[in-house]
């Protein structure tokens, strides 16, 4: 599915609730939190779309908000799909997708640790690359950079 069809789709599906900041051929949407979970499983279920692979959730800080970002694949389609939900600095929480793609685990465990996000229904949300009795998560920019190790070895 040429990425031109795949916009359609969504916006047939979603209509505004889907905003559209990059368009093809490197498509890019904006989900809110609340439709976070029904997106990707409409992505991963319909069977024209058939996104069955999750390629990696990452993070960044925009200083006042975060953005978490999403990228799947159909590996039958071959078809890739990029988006992305924002979130409050402050509290930053985001459902989980494990429910949807379980490949999303340790993704998200690892922009939890780094980034400080809560991903919501989570089924082990626990740091993954830093130490328990580490404080803070190292890749906020609010991090302080004092804090930072001169090696982590």
């Amino acid at each position: 599915m040429e990425q031109q069809e795949l916009l359609a789709r969504v916006k047939e599906k979603f209509g505004a609730e889907v905003k559209v900041l990059q368009e093809p051929p490197d498509l890019l949407l904006e989900i809110s939190r609340e439709k976070l979970v029904d997106f990707a499983l409409w992505l991963r279920d319909d069977p024209a779309l058939n996104f069955d692979f999750l390629v990696f959730v990452t993070a960044v800080d925009r200083h006042d908000y975060l953005e978490v970002v999403y990228r799947a694949r159909s590996l039958k389609f071959r078809h890739e799909i990029m988006f992305k939900v924002k979130t409050p600095a402050a509290n930053p929480e985001v459902p989980s997708l494990t429910g949807v793609w379980p490949a999303a685990n340790w993704d998200e465990r690892e922009v939890y640790d780094l980034f400080g996000v809560t991903f919501t229904g989570h089924p082990n949300l626990k740091r993954i690359l830093l130490p328990d009795d580490w404080e803070g998560h190292p890749l906020r920019k609010s991090y302080p950079v004092d804090k930072r190790p001169a090696k982590l070895y």
